[in-house]
């Protein structure tokens, strides 16, 4: 479903992405581990066209998406949650979610968004920027799930949620795998979590791909070492 060959991606003249190779299978959700400013967020925007790339190949099924803007590669099935959430704090859960069908054509947000989280519901028309920290990671999700995407990818989702919060995160996940055959490509530091919910972990460090196991395979004790300073 997602396909990224040799990508590369730099600050400047700084290459921080070094030649990346990446398949993720319809219905897979893989979990990219590794501490700050080992790449990451680049990876995910450079993936989402926030950063241009430097080199390589990324497609959707079988469309190329190298080369195009931000709001194509929506459009052609990429759905992203960046670290932060980034919802609009001004504006009401429901208009937040709205926001996500405008490359869909459609008016009205699909019933099975609302029903993956019924909280959102309840609060439909609250402003965004009075909810919880997990509250909005969930608007975050929906919002993009309202773009109907192929992919989705999440920056860090549990950056700031309580545990049991985080706990509940990981079954959405899967549900919504399940119900919406979506791949799924979620960057972490918490090994708790991407063991939760994946199928496939992986280590980034410096820019490359240094670990790559299915779940029920991983060496906790090697991935832990790699994610300690």
């Amino acid at each position: 479903m997602l396909n990224v060959q040799s990508l590369r991606a730099s600050y400047g003249e700084s290459e921080v992405l070094h030649g990346l190779d990446l398949d993720v299978k319809p219905g897979e959700i893989v979990a990219i581990l590794g501490r700050n400013g080992m790449g990451k967020t680049t990876l995910m925007k450079t993936l989402m066209g926030i950063m241009p790339e430097r080199g390589g190949e990324v497609r959707v099924g079988d469309t190329a998406l190298t080369g195009l803007k931000s709001h194509q590669r929506v459009a052609n099935g990429i759905a992203y949650v960046p670290q932060g959430r980034m919802i609009f704090s001004a504006m009401t859960v429901k208009e937040n979610v709205e926001t996500g069908l405008t490359v869909t054509g459609q008016k009205t947000v699909p019933d099975d968004i609302y029903e993956l989280f019924p909280v959102l519901l309840e609060m439909k028309n609250r402003r965004g920027g009075n909810l919880s920290g997990g509250q909005q990671q969930q608007l975050a999700i929906a919002r993009a799930l309202a773009s109907n995407p192929k992919v989705l990818l999440l920056d860090e989702p549990t950056e700031g949620i309580q545990p049991s919060i985080i706990r509940e995160m990981a079954r959405t996940l899967r549900k919504i795998r399940d119900q919406k055959g979506l791949s799924i490509i979620v960057s972490e530091q918490v090994l708790s979590f991407a063991l939760d919910v994946a199928d496939r972990v992986m280590v980034i460090e410096n820019g490359r791909f240094v670990h790559d196991s299915p779940r029920d395979s991983v060496d906790e004790a090697k991935v832990t070492k790699f994610l300690s300073v």
